[in-house]
């Protein structure tokens, strides 16, 4: 396995311990936090990847994640973020499903889905693997089954394929609305807004149906790019 000492050592190089704890208290993480921004992280992968094939950027990737340094993980979840991938690609989709337990708050949690929604676009029928999540006694394994296939919802014109893989998730969603979790509502509010911008009636029919069950800020959000808002309590 490839080390992670280029990656990881050019982060380390640019830690911040003051910017190291307020990190940590913001992302509420016990793991170990350098205090480097994104924009570092996303340079320091662009310069490690050039001209690196797929089975040494799965294998970084890897040892970043085992380090479990925060950055490096949202590292890792960059390296492996790719629209296309010819080659590595059943491999890369096995790694990213054995991180998925080990998510522990939003921001690995989401940058880690972006790679698992290139790879579920690449191919639907890994939708069966993800809806298996949904009944997750782990927050953000039911959580990202909604954040990981946000693409759907931003499809203007999609495919029959896609039409009923959008369909699916929606009663994904269906079922998560009585689940009042803060990040599992706020996760059902944002894939309804997203989709509100290509199918506002599929929406709206959502809310009609399943909006009482809700919590009201995830009503609202669902809402937000719509011109009929439902008040509070709907």
């Amino acid at each position: 396995m490839a080390e992670a000492g280029g990656i990881l050592a050019a982060l380390t190089a640019r830690s911040d311990a003051a910017k190291a704890q307020e990190m940590r208290r913001y992302h509420k993480t016990t793991r170990e936090v350098l205090g480097v921004a994104n924009p570092v992280i996303d340079a320091a992968v662009k310069d490690w990847k050039a001209g690196r094939n797929w089975q040494a950027v799965l294998d970084e990737a890897r040892a970043l994640w085992r380090s479990e340094v925060f950055e490096a993980r949202i590292a890792a979840a960059k390296l492996l973020t790719k629209a296309r991938m010819p080659e590595g690609d059943a491999d890369v989709w096995r790694e990213l499903v054995g991180w998925v337990p080990e998510f522990d708050g939003w921001a690995i949690a989401d940058h880690a889905s972006k790679a698992l929604e290139r790879r579920i676009m690449s191919e639907l029928a890994r939708l069966d693997e993800v809806a298996a999540w949904t009944g997750a006694d782990h927050l953000w394994t039911k959580r990202a089954a909604l954040v990981s296939t946000l693409p759907l919802a931003k499809l203007p014109h999609p495919k029959a394929a896609e039409q009923a893989a959008r369909t699916r998730v929606l009663g994904w969603a269906a079922d998560y609305t009585t689940d009042h979790q803060w990040f599992i509502q706020k996760a059902v509010g944002w894939w309804l807004r997203t989709l509100s911008k290509h199918d506002p009636d599929a929406v709206r029919a959502f809310i009609d149906a399943h909006g009482d069950a809700m919590k009201p800020f995830a009503v609202r959000e669902a809402l937000r790019q719509l011109a009929t808002v439902k008040p509070d309590g709907a």
